[in-house]
């Protein structure tokens, strides 16, 4: 697709909506790596299992319910908020400034919020790391869904509820194919930011460069 052509795909947007984790920085940075470890340390501890089936829990409620967390939740009643912070508790320097990216979001023109599955504390420090705090009207983490993760639907009935914008003139940033689906289904614009292309029916655009992107947008 021409530039033009995706610049005039993206007229109408006045809310453009950015997931967090390996969007909003390289997946070079392995901040997930981290996070993986210490979910996989937290159910150990919790539910009593050997490392080798805490990882596998770990994986598998990934991929049958969106979030390790929301696995946990349904199967075994985990309170969150403790969770929550220990899986963030990390060493945010593999993370660098991107005054690149931070000029081009802070040129799109309209609203700009954040949406997570993780908490919205651990996304400040995420975007603080990476030189963009200030550039965002809202943050929302899994807290303002009710502990729901994308992809469920109601996760984003209630946040985009919440923020209340309106969705046929929205774009949504996602690395994960799973979490575009629903904002397709409202209407958004979807992207789908990774290395490798994930093609399906509700994924209007790919690139493996969000900030050379969204040159096309401004």
């Amino acid at each position: 697709m021409a530039n033009s052509d995706i610049s005039a795909a993206f007229s109408h947007v006045t809310t453009w909506v950015f997931d967090l984790d390996n969007t909003l920085y390289p997946p070079s940075a392995r901040l997930f790596d981290q996070i993986e470890v210490r979910m996989t340390d937290w159910v150990m501890a919790t539910l009593n299992v050997p490392r080798d089936e805490a990882d596998a829990l770990r994986s598998r409620y990934w991929r049958d319910h969106g979030t390790t967390l929301a696995g946990l939740m349904r199967n075994h009643n985990v309170d969150p908020g403790p969770y929550l912070e220990t899986v963030h508790d990390i060493d945010f320097s593999p993370l660098l400034p991107d005054a690149d990216l931070a000029m081009r979001i802070a040129a799109l023109p309209g609203r700009r919020i954040i949406y997570t599955n993780g908490t919205a504390p651990y996304a400040e420090r995420v975007i603080a790391a990476r030189g963009l705090s200030g550039l965002f009207d809202a943050i929302y983490g899994v807290e303002h869904a009710g502990f729901h993760p994308k992809p469920d639907r109601a996760a984003f009935d209630q946040v985009f509820a919440t923020d209340g914008f309106d969705t046929t003139r929205a774009a949504m940033f996602e690395d994960d194919p799973r979490n575009l689906a629903v904002p397709h289904a409202l209407g958004m614009k979807t992207v789908h930011v990774a290395d490798t292309p994930a093609p399906a029916p509700h994924i209007h655009h790919h690139t493996n460069d969000l900030s050379a992107f969204l040159t096309h947008l401004i």
